[in-house]
């Protein structure tokens, strides 16, 4: 969809130094600290995607947010280590004034034909037609590009008092339509805010340090999901000396699980 903010926010040109890419933050994904993470998380990937030797699609991604990325330009250098029959695995930096800010791995591969099975199932929830729109208070300026309906574990306001179970799960989805795809769904695995915010029952600093994507979906899955609402549920393991994690899973409205993606936060109370 040529125009659309998150393509925009994602646009990558090229340099004279191979495999490196630069790029341009925007204002419109703006987070708490530095753009969201999710389309800093996109662009990692979509650098790889316009690599002329990359091989097939992603398969996993893992991110760590290693500074803040600062406002205004920045390079993206993407380098194959290994490329074996059916899978690529690749290096990736993020770049400004010098200092690496964020730095990847990917793996990206050629699916086949096999015997598969999912064995977790899509949770049973209402239809998001049945939801009311939510979301997150209107700071988190990236948060409004997208049509959020909390199932449950919406982000606790004046008066919700600590939580007994970090689980949230909603219904989200494209403001403008914007059918699926890879860096999208990057996109959509950073799209929880932290756990902590609920069990405790109010907002604290915190900030995800590193991110793990696993793709199960294939290109014709996410086509056949197009611009639908997609269900998102995430729960914490551990609240330990500054840091927790979560995993959550990803699924379309027809039942098919796209993403699992775990990620590590630091918070402070």
């Amino acid at each position: 969809m040529p125009g659309h903010p998150f393509d925009d926010a994602i646009e990558l040109e090229s340099t004279e130094a191979k495999g490196v890419l630069r790029g341009h933050t925007s204002p419109e994904w703006a987070n708490m600290v530095g753009p969201f993470g999710g389309v800093t998380a996109a662009a990692l990937l979509r650098a790889v995607q316009l690599q002329p030797d990359r091989t097939g699609d992603p398969v996993a991604l893992t991110v760590n947010f290693a500074a803040p990325v600062l406002d205004g330009v920045f390079d993206i250098a993407a380098k194959p280590v290994r490329t074996n029959r059916t899978n690529q695995h690749w290096l990736i930096e993020l770049w400004q004034d010098g200092e690496i800010r964020t730095n990847a791995t990917a793996v990206f591969g050629l699916r086949r034909d096999t015997w598969s099975d999912t064995e977790r199932l899509r949770p049973s929830v209402p239809e998001p037609e049945d939801i009311a729109p939510t979301g997150l208070p209107g700071t988190v300026v990236w948060a409004g590009h997208y049509d959020m309906r909390y199932v449950e574990g919406g982000i606790p306001g004046d008066g919700h008092g600590p939580a007994g179970s970090s689980t949230t799960t909603l219904w989200a989805r494209d403001r403008r339509g914007r059918a699926l795809d890879f860096p999208s769904l990057t996109a959509l695995s950073d799209i929880f805010y932290p756990r902590v915010f609920l069990r405790r029952g109010a907002p604290s600093p915190a900030g995800t340090i590193s991110l793990t994507t696993y793709f199960h979906a294939d290109g014709d899955e996410l086509a056949s999901a197009g611009g639908d609402f997609v269900l998102c549920r995430a729960r914490a393991h551990r609240f330990s000396r500054g840091y927790f994690d979560h995993s959550a899973e990803i699924w379309s409205r027809s039942g098919d699980l796209l993403v699992t993606t775990h990620q590590v936060v630091y918070f402070k109370t």
